[in-house]
């Protein structure tokens, strides 16, 4: 028999006797879903914490995260484990943009997918033939209105719950264990059901297999529209809200049939949201604390009771309760002392914004978009190979707070998990520590700053303005003046401003580094010609004391990424240079530095042989200078050869780089004129 034809309530027992079909709460499922997929260990910020696979797949998951999930995850994991979790809502509280209701989103629509399993479905059952009662009037099929599970029906079969149990052991089957574990998540029916179940037992004169006749199993719908499974209630406006939207109310057209006036079917629960994912589901209440007070004194009693509660009667509820709420209405619902039951009957979140520039260029990606993009002309829109690094940047910077201890740029780089200079990890823990003590939220790490939100707004001022649609390119430099007008219009503090500004003068600091290795590379016409610079200075460096170096000053060694054996000329006077831009002077200095880079080497080589220490921004910045400064062809410097071009040689040095950059790095004509006229100027120079 397929399984989508067992609906007798004994063929549905049966199927969860054999595992084909389950009986869990809405916690237990959720719970199971997550843990069932691969988990990871990850550092972040200088402490380990876990990473859920479940929450990375698709096409657009959810980025970074990590402290949030991990909350999530032992928040779920406690009420599936019958802690005190379960009588809890779990809000995410942050800054507008963090990306709060993204992640609940899409928390659903995996676990609707989840649900689509075969032996994971959800069942309810529905009454038929219930006009032969009598006082139903033409009404023949009842459903149940909370979605509850035919196990819950089966544990309320007989009034005595030792006779019910009895009938689940011998005529069913299941071992004494078994039921002991469904009676762990007993419920009573809700009101509807437990008065036509005993319209239905008078009726059939107590007679269980007749009663048994009545009943239908089926699958609860999964259709994302219908609000089952998975339901968002909006905030609405203080007139229209009522607690209508949650609970439900009386329905006329029920009461034109119905001739007993007890009847608790004649309210229609379904006509609120809570009831439609009261089967198992997940509730989502956005911006809850926007609510009016009578609204959210309704969820008081929902979530501590997980109970629909209308005129005494009762429909025990069985879902997963997720609420988000900004700052500044969470702050000022905590300021109304009267409110505080329900803030105690919340677990509180508070997200921050994702202070990883490296993860941000995936969240950077989702904003300015996967599809091809057009002008205003309609002709195709070319992006600029390193808008994504400078607009990611940007916004991460403005999200880092002040610190005495490390530089706006140190702090952005270990964020990243990146070296910086001396700075080690432990600084950026004992930072974050230090700010996440502060009573007040948004002046902890990475609660303040620009959102997806206004990156969003900015790439489309960038867009649309004229000098993208000209060239037919977004270029990257465009990106702060557009990020400016964000920060002048959108944002209303003017401290906030006065930071947002210098974090964004601090951007185009790297964006100019950055800059100066793509010309490099694309003079060397080579996409990672710097890379190997760097590693040449590294392993000179390491070479420079070796035992069987001869007067040729060669030095063999075997390369750890491939294997082979090399050799290297080591060039004194490049180590050097090279020294000389980072502002070593000292032979101190520099001994210290050289000790500094083979302990990172010898630290990064054992776990990752590909290691090129190209997060090394100073040491990278430091190279590229040697290298561009060094004497072109007689102009003096790279930036004078072009500026320069007229004589024919600069002039052939320019098409060919120019060529370089269209044809291997992936610029267009306008990008790379106008990066090329950028590196010539003395903008942005720290």
């Amino acid at each position: 028999m397929a399984d989508k034809d067992k609906r007798t309530l004994h063929e549905h027992l049966l199927a969860v006797k054999e595992g084909n079909r389950c009986f869990e709460n809405a916690f237990q499922a959720v719970s199971r879903m997550i843990l069932e997929s691969d988990i990871e260990k990850v550092v972040v910020n200088g402490k380990t914490t876990y990473d859920f696979s479940i929450f990375r797949t698709g096409k657009k998951h959810v980025i970074g995260m990590y402290d949030e999930i991990n909350s999530f995850v032992s928040y779920v994991k406690d009420a599936a484990e019958g802690g005190s979790s379960k009588e809890m809502a779990y809000v995410l509280v942050g800054e507008p943009g963090n990306g709060k209701t993204f992640f609940v989103d899409f928390l659903c629509s995996k676990y609707r997918t989840f649900l689509l399993k075969p032996q994971n479905r959800k069942y309810t059952f529905k009454f038929n033939s219930i006009d032969k009662i009598g006082s139903y009037g033409r009404i023949r099929t009842i459903e149940s209105q909370t979605y509850e599970d035919p196990m819950i029906l089966a544990m309320n079969l007989f009034d005595d719950p030792d006779e019910t149990r009895e009938y689940l052991a011998s005529e069913i089957g299941f071992p004494e264990e078994r039921i002991e574990a469904f009676y762990s998540d007993y419920r009573p029916l809700g009101a509807c059901s437990g008065y036509i179940w005993n319209d239905i037992r008078n009726y059939c004169d107590n007679d269980l297999n007749k009663m048994l006749e009545f009943i239908e199993i089926m699958p609860v719908p999964l259709v994302e529209s219908l609000g089952t499974v998975t339901g968002k209630y909006p905030a609405k406006d203080k007139i229209t809200s009522s607690a209508v939207d949650l609970l439900g109310e009386e329905s006329i057209q029920r009461l034109l049939h119905i001739t007993d006036t007890n009847n608790p079917y004649r309210f229609d629960l379904r006509r609120g949201a809570l009831a439609r994912v009261a089967g198992g589901g997940i509730h989502f209440s956005d911006e809850i604390y926007k609510n009016k007070k009578d609204l959210v004194q309704v969820y008081l009693g929902v979530i501590q009771n997980r109970s629909i509660e209308i005129d005494g009667f009762k429909w025990p509820i069985d879902s997963l309760i997720i609420a988000t709420s900004n700052n500044s209405e969470f702050n000022r619902f905590l300021a109304e002392k009267e409110e505080a039951p329900i803030v105690d009957r919340c677990r509180i979140c508070y997200v921050s914004h994702n202070t990883n520039y490296k993860l941000q260029k995936e969240l950077t990606s989702y904003t300015i978009g996967s599809g091809p993009r057009t002008t205003i002309n309609q002709e195709s829109l070319h992006q600029d190979p390193n808008l994504n690094y400078a607009a990611s940047a940007a916004v991460v910077l403005t999200r880092l707070p002040r610190s005495e201890k490390l530089t706006p740029v140190e702090t952005m780089k270990l964020a990243a998990g990146e070296v910086a200079g001396e700075k080690s990890i432990k600084t950026l823990s004992e930072v974050i520590d230090t700010l996440n003590q502060n009573p007040d939220i948004v002046k902890r790490f990475g609660q303040k700053g620009m959102g997806q939100r206004n990156l969003g707004r900015a790439i489309q001022l960038l867009i649309e303005s004229s000098e993208t649609n000209e060239g037919q390119c977004m270029f990257a430099y465009d990106i702060y003046k557009a990020l400016d007008r964000i920060v002048l219009d959108y944002v209303p503090d003017a401290n906030d401003q006065t930071k947002y500004l210098e974090d964004l003068k601090i951007a185009k600091g790297l964006y100019r580094e950055r800059v100066m290795t793509e010309m490099f590379n694309a003079y060397m016409d080579e996409p990672l010609a710097i890379r190997k610079d760097v590693m040449n200075y590294v392993n000179m460096i390491i070479g420079i004391d070796a035992e069987n170096l001869g007067p040729d000053r060669m030095w063999k060694y075997k390369d750890p990424q491939t294997g082979e054996l090399r050799a290297l000329k080591i060039d004194e006077r490049y180590i050097q240079s090279v020294e000389e831009r980072l502002g070593l002077k000292t032979d101190e200095q520099r001994e210290s530095f050289r000790t500094s880079i083979r302990k990172i080497y010898g630290q990064k080589i054992s776990v990752n042989p590909d290691y090129d220490f190209m997060d090394n921004l100073e040491l990278v910045k430091a190279v590229t200078d040697v290298r561009l400064k060094s004497d072109i062809a007689g102009a003096g410097s790279l930036i004078g050869a072009l500026a320069n071009r007229t004589n024919e040689e600069n002039q052939k040095l320019y098409d060919r780089m120019v060529d370089t950059m269209l044809n291997k790095l992936g610029y267009c004509k306008t990008c790379a004129q106008k990066t090329i006229e950028y590196f010539c100027t003395q903008e942005d120079e720290k």
